[in-house]
């Protein structure tokens, strides 16, 4: 009886499973793709896609934003102080409705004067954080945001950052060669930067990425609009046309081809929307291996060729206009409500006690002003804008 009693007991203590039944799977792996933001064919949407969504992936682009308002607020005031307008000047003077040409030359505009004949090369590196205008710094900064953003999510800050810097550099580069007498400024280096590199992480992934199409649009949207904007007067379109390539070359050398990766559910970004009860959601990593060495290679070694050729072309003073005539078409086309010429400027000045004359030598216009206390720098703005 005792004998039969323990072998009872020990069943008691035993579970049978079904040899046909399998564990269930970890709750972490199990992905619902219904609530994922994940095309059926395993593509990425370059835009609108959840799994990048994280706050802390935005402080470069938010720190650009920040510099580029400390920049515009400290040329307000430095025009308030030297003409004393608070809201720029006029559309006839800037028609960007910014500063005036004596306050961008202050702030640290290029003029060829400036970097051929006093050799004030610490311009190359205040330059790209001015703006010509409100007009100007309200679309450069929102394209910069709407295209910054999404890289930086993809790419990471470190490349991204890299790549502004450089091609905001190149471009002031490249803009010095064909700089005229005529003050000009390059923060839109950083944004055609972007758009460059945009372009080569849409043609190195462009089997990764799904609705290339909407991509390409906004791409050359953001490209031709502020093109375009960079044929007004004060704003370098060769250092954007520089800047668009050094961002296309530096893509191909930095950017790493995105991939689907599992993440857990605590790790989830800040931001990630959608994905509340989701037992798990997608992060977007970066192959660690460096692919396409070829394609990296030439791209690096065209851009250290075309740097070294803008800082000898520079060293040496080389000025492209005298060999291309047509191309200062390409920066500011001429306009009755604006001014593109880069020739000194002489007007004849008359006082008298509260008024000032001025008549340009050059076409007969005369001016007559309400005021008489100006600098010399402020008259030759003035007389800028009537000839």
């Amino acid at each position: 009886m005792e004998g039969e009693a323990s072998v009872n007991k020990l069943h008691t203590q035993i579970e049978i499973k079904p040899q046909g039944q399998e564990p269930p799977p970890p709750s972490s792996s199990v992905i619902d793709n219904s609530e994922m933001d994940i095309q059926p064919e395993g593509k990425l949407p370059f835009f609108k896609s959840r799994y990048r969504q994280r706050a802390s992936d935005t402080w470069l682009i938010s720190l650009l934003v920040i510099l580029h308002l400390v920049a515009f607020i400290t040329t307000t005031l430095f025009n308030y102080f030297s003409t004393g307008s608070v809201f720029f000047q006029p559309l006839s003077e800037n028609p960007l409705l910014g500063p005036s040409a004596s306050t961008l030359d202050k702030v640290g505009a290029l003029r060829r004067a400036f970097l051929v004949q006093n050799h004030l090369n610490w311009r190359f590196f205040v330059c790209p954080w001015l703006h010509a205008g409100i007009i100007h710094f309200a679309i450069n900064i929102s394209c910069m945001i709407f295209i910054g953003i999404h890289l930086e999510r993809d790419y990471g800050p470190l490349r991204i950052g890299v790549i502004c810097l450089l091609s905001a550099f190149f471009g002031s580069l490249v803009g010095s060669l064909f700089v005229r007498n005529n003050p000009v400024v390059t923060s839109s280096g950083a944004l055609f930067g972007l758009l460059g590199t945009m372009l080569s992480g849409l043609i190195r992934n462009w089997k990764v990425y799904s609705s290339k199409g909407a991509a390409l649009a906004a791409l050359f949207t953001v490209l031709a609009t502020n093109f375009l904007l960079g044929l007004l007067p004060y704003i370098d379109n060769f250092a954007n046309i520089g800047a668009f390539i050094s961002g296309l070359l530096l893509g191909f050398v930095l950017l790493l081809t995105p991939q689907i990766r599992q993440m857990s559910k605590n790790k989830a970004g800040l931001f990630e929307c959608g994905v509340k009860h989701a037992k798990s959601s997608i992060k977007l990593k970066q192959k660690l291996a460096l692919d396409r060495p070829i394609l990296r290679s030439i791209s690096l070694i065209l851009f250290v060729v075309l740097l070294s050729g803008c800082l000898v072309a520079l060293f040496l003073g080389i000025d492209i206009n005298h060999y291309c005539g047509w191309c200062r078409f390409i920066d500011c086309i001429p306009y009755k409500r604006w001014s593109c010429n880069d020739g000194p400027n002489t007007c004849e000045i008359m006082k008298s006690n509260s008024e000032m004359t001025l008549t340009c030598l050059y076409n007969g216009n005369t001016r007559v002003f309400p005021f008489t206390n100006i600098s010399q720098a402020r008259i030759n703005d003035l007389c800028a804008m009537i000839c």
